[in-house]
């Protein structure tokens, strides 16, 4: 399990362009499944607009990206690392000519889930 879920300001350029998030998942997806830690049918991406939201002192200029990847328990933490220094270099480099143009803050955050009652129901494998 791996879970992305991006939040991100209105004016960083990706709710302008339709196909500009699916490029971003894409990287994602690439970057977790190579790292042979993630099944590909447990690979899963959202991504939220925010409309309202304050940067710093206010500026409409400054946007900002976060991304939090939700994984499920067991992975080392030697693995977790590289995992996420991998992803937050695809995020960063997706983001790199919007740092040429604009003020941007990126954030990243891996969370691993602590052993819960999960339930769950998948046939994603079966159309893959």
């Amino acid at each position: 399990m791996a879970h992305f879920v991006l939040e991100y300001s209105d004016n960083c350029g990706l709710s302008k362009d339709q196909n500009a998030i699916q490029k971003l998942f894409a990287k994602l997806h690439t970057a977790a499944e190579k790292t042979g830690l993630f099944p590909l049918k447990g690979i899963r991406s959202r991504a939220y607009c925010c409309e309202q939201y304050r940067l710093a002192d206010g500026n409409p200029e400054l946007c900002f990206a976060h991304l939090e990847v939700k994984l499920g328990a067991g992975r080392s933490l030697d693995d977790r690392k590289l995992a996420a220094e991998q992803f937050f270099a695809v995020f960063t480099e997706y983001f790199a000519d919007t740092f040429t143009t604009k003020g941007v803050a990126l954030s990243f955050e891996m969370k691993e889930l602590e052993p819960v009652l999960k339930f769950n129901k998948n046939n994603i494998q079966d159309y893959l």
